[in-house]
């Protein structure tokens, strides 16, 4: 039986504009881009480990808005519950702490990127957030 993992991600928006994440070397599925964020770990919630994963990724304090999306990806080595959150920036500019490049990417644009296959039915949603929102 595979593992089964709850991981949260981040939709930090600047105009119009969202942040990805490139998986370090070292890390699974290394070289392939991602929406901030991380596992959440035993007796945290969802907007516990966010807030957590996103000052140890990338040095920012940030505050969970609302969940965008959940869904479930079946890799051939684990299956993933993933929840898409709205966050905004509090504290701090986002920087790569584990290594990692980061780049603001139009929404428009989020398809041609090599996002993970897990992060990929989060395009239309964003698209759709980024469509009807002001940043």
């Amino acid at each position: 039986m595979k593992p089964r993992l709850r991981v949260v991600a981040a939709a930090l928006f600047d105009r119009g504009r969202v942040l990805i994440a490139e998986r370090p070397a070292g890390k699974h599925m290394a070289g392939w881009w991602e929406f901030p964020g991380g596992k959440v770990g035993s007796g945290e919630s969802d907007t516990q480990a966010l807030v957590r994963e996103l000052r140890e990724e990338l040095g920012i304090e940030a505050e969970p808005n609302a969940e965008i999306m959940t869904l479930t990806h079946d890799y051939p080595d684990r299956v993933v519950d993933l929840v898409l959150w709205r966050a905004t920036v509090k504290r701090g500019v986002p920087q790569g702490l584990d290594g990692q490049q980061l780049k603001w990417v139009d929404c428009g644009a989020l398809a041609a990127e090599r996002l993970l296959e897990a992060d990929r039915p989060f395009i239309a949603a964003l698209q759709l957030v980024s469509s009807a929102a002001t940043f």
